[in-house]
């Protein structure tokens, strides 16, 4: 008895402590809110809505040209693992008139996946500043209404991130740009807020079936 103890002690116990902590401790809660209740993207474009969806949201701006590395990234790095989920979507928000940059880039993108939860929404200069402004971030857009950095959007409307980023501090949004920031922690935290909204569905299901 007392050699068991011992090897739990010496072997066991480690591994467990290195396992907790080399997993993270988002992964052992939900994702915090940062913000909560922000405005709906109708007030930019009435084509989608933010409600009742897990949302990727970001601003590619007019610059198409020059974001594509972005696009590409996130398509490879978070949308094709997750776009089947139910309730799943992109926003890219652009200003009006980058119609027809949008259609290249999504022949481009389709190329490589569905794009059937790629949405773009249009807006004014004035619309797009003012609904990243209600982000409450501590990001700006750049002269062409742009940002490397993508958001995380719950169900109900509220931006998710980390308070306890080991490089940030409080983490508002992803750095699309960084293969790194999308694999090793983006891809986490979308997991733990599909995880979030599977239980919460499967204790909804189980009260039902209790009453």
């Amino acid at each position: 008895m007392k050699k068991t103890v011992v090897l739990v002690v010496l072997f066991i116990l480690p591994i467990v402590a290195y396992l907790f902590f080399a997993s993270g401790i988002n992964n052992f809660g939900k994702l915090p809110v940062l913000t909560e209740n922000i405005s709906d993207i109708t007030e930019v474009d009435d084509t989608y809505t933010l409600q009742d969806k897990i949302t990727i949201l970001g601003f590619l701006g007019s610059d198409l040209e020059n974001k594509k590395g972005i696009a590409f990234n996130l398509n490879q790095k978070i949308y094709k693992r997750f776009y089947e989920f139910n309730d799943f979507q992109f926003v890219m928000v652009v200003p009006n008139g980058s119609e027809s940059k949008v259609e290249e880039l999504k022949s481009e993108l389709g190329n490589l996946a569905d794009v059937v939860k790629w949405n773009f929404a249009y807006g004014e200069k004035e619309q797009i500043q003012r609904f990243f402004e209600g982000l409450k971030t501590d990001l700006t857009l750049d002269d062409n209404l742009a940002t490397p950095y993508v958001f995380i959007i719950d169900k109900d409307k509220n931006l998710r991130g980390r308070t306890n980023d080991i490089d940030e501090g409080t983490k508002y949004g992803f750095k699309a740009t960084s293969v790194a920031d999308l694999n090793n922690k983006m891809e986490d935290d979308v997991k733990i807020i599909l995880a979030e909204y599977r239980l919460a569905l499967k204790k909804n299901n189980a009260e039902r079936k209790n009453q």
